[in-house]
């Protein structure tokens, strides 16, 4: 069975704004994905957050031909009433890192894979950073 790994909102980030040094790999678990070695998964939070951020330093055309290209390699994990309800009784301190986490349970992901994860030390998926992830596969 394939690995089904949530990125949270930051790898997502650096992977489409080709962020340094973070880049290589997240770029590398995207290509794992496009050949279909494992299945990527995002909150539909993420996309709104990327565009926000990334349209500040590139046109909104090209941020947003961007995340088309990388919605055919990922899957979306929906922001339904029950993963905000969730989160809003959760112990996270960010409001956001819950969503997030709660998402990545309702989508059957079996890693989050970030670079904050302290953010994530209740969970109860293991949690990665990318380079981690990666050393994993060896």
């Amino acid at each position: 069975m394939m690995d089904k790994l949530f990125l949270d909102t930051n790898v997502v980030i650096d992977l489409l704004g080709e962020r340094e040094p973070f880049y290589e790999s997240i770029a590398q678990i995207a290509t794992l994905s496009d050949k279909e070695e494992l299945c990527i998964v995002v909150s539909a939070l993420t996309y709104s957050t990327v565009f926000y951020i990334l349209s500040r330093f590139e046109g909104s055309e090209i941020v947003k031909e961007k995340i088309r290209k990388f919605k055919v390699i990922s899957e979306t994990s929906d922001l339904t009433n029950q993963v905000i309800d969730k989160a809003l009784t959760s112990n996270f301190r960010d409001f956001e890192d819950a969503l997030q986490y709660f998402c990545a349970l309702n989508s059957g992901a079996g890693v989050i894979i970030t670079r904050n994860g302290k953010d994530f030390k209740d969970s109860e998926l293991p949690v990665m950073s990318p380079d981690e992830y990666l050393s994993s596969l060896k």
